[in-house]
């Protein structure tokens, strides 16, 4: 069996792990969520750990992801990653690590990159809401500052294969 992997992208609050939820309950891929890792490991942001402990805490999952991930290609599983993917070369490194894993193996069908793709005030308005429950999805407050800053630095996929969804 040859896995189809899935990664999403977009800024937060596009909706990366309400679709990706219902590929893994409808579809059933398995998913891979950075966020939720984080939050079972090591906890609330801010409250479990020290904020300025985030990148480094991000950086040593991330490894431990693409270790999950390696095992469940070799499976043969159908894997959606629920990350933002805002940047170009963490894309790149994505499916480059992908490709080593499993199509030069011949066991990876094939990589979709889906793009939720939001404009400012419906990832304002869909934030507002999401802010008020913090969970493993929603690990902390996306404040108008943190918004800005991801909206502003999103580099959007181009002539990468991608699959665009326009959320409204």
């Amino acid at each position: 069996m040859k896995s189809t992997i899935i990664m999403m992208c977009g800024c937060c609050g596009s909706g990366k792990s309400t679709f990706s939820k219902k590929k893994e309950k409808e579809e059933g891929y398995i998913r891979l969520s950075i966020d939720e890792m984080v939050w079972e490991k090591y906890g609330r942001h801010g409250i479990d750990y020290p904020v300025e402990k985030y990148r480094e805490i991000l950086d040593n999952t991330d490894k431990e992801l693409r270790q999950k991930l390696s095992e469940l290609i070799i499976q043969g599983k159908n894997i959606v990653i629920d990350s933002s993917f805002w940047r170009k070369s963490t894309r790149e490194s994505y499916r480059d690590f992908i490709e080593q894993v499993g199509i030069n193996e011949g066991i990876v069908k094939e990589i979709q990159l889906i793009y939720l793709k939001s404009d400012y005030e419906t990832l304002k308005n869909r934030l507002k809401i999401r802010n008020q429950s913090i969970n493993a999805n929603s690990p902390f407050e996306i404040t108008n500052e943190i918004l800005d800053h991801h909206f502003n630095g999103f580099q959007e996929p181009l002539n990468e294969n991608e699959i665009i969804i326009l959320q409204k």
